[in-house]
């Protein structure tokens, strides 16, 4: 009884309001008699009350209120206005109004959604404004919002409008979210969406950006059965497919077949096909096509290709022409090109003829990018000239580039190379200064510098020196340095760094274990190694391929070594338990752990690195963008070895 005096009270206050507006007395409702009892609901249903009869009167009612001061439209009354705009087809303004609100508000949000489109009934309407809601969230990169309005669509049973569907698609192959946008395919079908050529061609580059040939030729099976033509996008895109995988008849196939069908190749065509061949070094090919361009221009990507091609061929006097020969087009040569001569030119050691192409680059005003300095730096570090690689690295800080990871290694080989360990050494502080992590050939040239003078001391130290310094002594930092140790038969000076890993607290992983442990077994420390691998044991680290190698050449060389292991050891456990003396069975062994390292164990780790762990604790802690294809490429391949169980 209640809740119906209460609407009946609503129901009067909103003929109130509208009797009001269409008086002209818009005034009256700020005085506080009137205005104190309006609501952001009263003025909502006042607005679509007015709008039954007078459009313009309600649109100018909601501009007027806008404009009172101290007054600001809620999300409510904000939609009810777009909802009025696209029932009387004034979509633009409706359009550039949904876009201010939506950036002011979290629309995505099921329970909002769920509350606005239940304000308004009319699904034809609603379809409209969840369609551009999609389209909105797609373009703003925020795929997942888009998704969200898109599941709500879907859950009440409003047809997205194809434009949307595109749109949507196509931010989740920018996204790389590959496997998303398939999901959301089918799903689309389902509700009954009718893929136009526009779909395809979105679906057709996700194919293309992934590599997936087989899904790419299904694609054109059902473009095919549906009736849908391939255009001159769908054809490029599949060309493109083609020679990215190699598959040069097949990409040639799709060209005689597109112009069969009255579809004529344009210059992407014929760029991805010169591509193609120039990048497995087939450069008769690419210039016995590229003579037979007709019916399109040139242009700068045609001949960087090509360019690039003859370089990588090592034949930089015709790249050189060929540079000669756009420049007399009026096609002039940019940074790429530039870079693609360079870098021929610093490999070969032809510093002074680098040099002359810089100063040409700085004469046509072409701004040298990362690759160029890098490429310079890389160059004088091959041979040996550090003074002219720090100078490219100072212009480079100069000209507002940032060094990154390939410019601090090629200075840490350069250095290390003329063994200036102390330059090295100071390179790689800088490294992580920067915030930039060594890999482990930064600090394997280190050690082979100190090895080749003869300091094993100096590696020792290492450790103590970066903790010195302010920097995190990780253990992938005692990994390289113990791995290249060893790899080099310093096992003394690998065994102190162990030592001075666990001193300090940080405790070793199953590489570091296995490559000390062989090291041990290859120099007849048979003991050593035992003591190694027992500690393993009980620490239950995994066992990798080398603890398999070493364990399986004992076996084989010592065939009475399971007689001498302590019954809690890990030796022991190994050769009485799950690697058994009889031939056979042990082969069968063999085969089921090649099987679990190049399968389950890779998915698993791959699904780890690149998704959960990633995603959830890496990615929020850096600042990291998530690679999905990743994930969902570690995904396939530990799913396809679980099935196989």
């Amino acid at each position: 009884m209640a809740n119906l005096i209460r609407a009946n009270v609503d129901n009067e206050m909103v003929k109130a309001v509208a009797a009001v507006v269409f008086k002209g007395h818009w005034d009256n409702l700020l005085k506080p008699k009137i205005g104190s009892f309006v609501t952001s609901t009263t003025i909502s249903q006042a607005l679509l009350h007015i709008s039954q009869y007078y459009f313009s009167l309600s649109w100018s009612f909601f501009q007027w209120a806008e404009s009172v001061p101290n007054y600001k439209h809620s999300l409510q009354s904000s939609w009810t206005m777009i909802y009025i705009l696209t029932k009387q087809k004034h979509f633009k303004t409706a359009q550039d109004m949904l876009q201010k609100v939506a950036v002011k508000n979290f629309l995505s949000s099921p329970t909002v959604l769920n509350a606005l489109v239940r304000s308004n009934m009319n699904n034809d309407v609603n379809s409209h404004l969840l369609s551009w809601l999609v389209i909105f969230y797609a373009n703003s990169k925020l795929p997942h919002d888009a998704i969200q309005v898109f599941e709500h669509m879907r859950v009440c049973k409003l047809m997205p409008h194809t434009h949307a569907c595109t749109t949507l698609l196509n931010s989740l192959v920018k996204d790389g979210l590959t496997d998303t946008l398939w999901k959301i395919y089918k799903k689309m079908q389902k509700i009954g969406v009718l893929p136009n050529i526009y779909i395809y061609n979105v679906l057709m580059h996700a194919c293309c950006k992934s590599s997936d040939v087989e899904r790419a030729d299904d694609l054109l099976r059902e473009m095919e059965f549906k009736a849908t033509l391939p255009d001159l996008y769908t054809y490029n895109t599949l060309i493109s497919l083609y020679c990215k995988k190699g598959m040069h008849y097949e990409a040639l196939c799709v060209q005689d077949r597109m112009e069969r069908a009255g579809v004529c190749p344009d210059i992407v065509t014929y760029n991805s096909l010169i591509y193609s061949y120039c990048r497995e070094g087939r450069m008769r090919e690419a210039l016995r096509l590229f003579k037979e361009i007709k019916g399109s221009t040139t242009n700068l990507v045609t001949y960087t290709t090509l360019i690039d091609g003859y370089c990588r061929a090592n034949n930089v006097a015709e790249a050189l022409r060929l540079k000669a020969a756009m420049e007399a087009k009026g096609l002039y040569p940019g940074v790429v090109t530039y870079n693609s001569i360079l870098r021929k030119l610093c490999e070969q050691g032809q510093m002074k003829d680098a040099n002359i192409l810089l100063n040409e680059m700085n004469e046509k005003k072409v701004i040298p990018d990362n690759v160029t300095c890098n490429t310079l730096i890389n160059g004088y570090c091959k041979i040996g000239d550090m003074k002219s690689a720090l100078k490219v690295k100072n212009k480079m800080l100069e000209g507002g580039l940032k060094p990154d990871r390939f410019t601090y290694n090629a200075m840490i080989h350069g250095f290390c190379k003329v063994k200036d360990t102390d330059g090295a050494k100071e390179v790689l502080f800088d490294m992580v200064r920067v915030g930039l992590f060594p890999s482990y050939c930064s600090y394997s040239w280190l050690v082979d510098a100190y090895c080749h003078l003869n300091n094993e001391v100096a590696v020792v130290s290492l450790p103590d020196e970066f903790a010195r310094g302010g920097h995190l002594v990780d253990v992938s930092f005692y990994r390289a340095i113990i791995r290249r140790l060893c790899r080099r038969g310093k096992i003394d000076g690998a065994e102190k760094v162990f030592h001075i890993m666990q001193t300090n607290g940080v405790l070793g992983d199953s590489l570091i274990y296995a490559t000390l442990a062989y090291a041990y077994f290859m120099v007849g420390k048979v003991d050593a190694a035992s003591y190694l691998l027992d500690d393993m044991y009980k620490r239950r680290l995994m066992i990798t391929l080398k603890i398999h190698a070493i364990l399986s050449y004992l076996a084989c060389a010592f065939p009475g070594i399971a007689d001498h292991c302590g019954s809690s050891s890990l030796e022991y456990v190994y050769f009485n338990c799950w690697y058994p003396a009889d031939l056979y069975k042990r082969a069968k062994v063999d085969s089921v752990l090649d099987w679990h390292h190049s399968n389950l164990h890779r998915g698993t780790v791959l699904m780890f690195s690149a998704g959960y762990i990633f995603d959830t604790v890496l990615a929020p802690a850096f600042g990291l963008t998530l690679n999905p294809q990743a994930a969902a490429e570690a995904e396939k391949v530990l799913l396809a070895s679980l099935a196989n169980i």
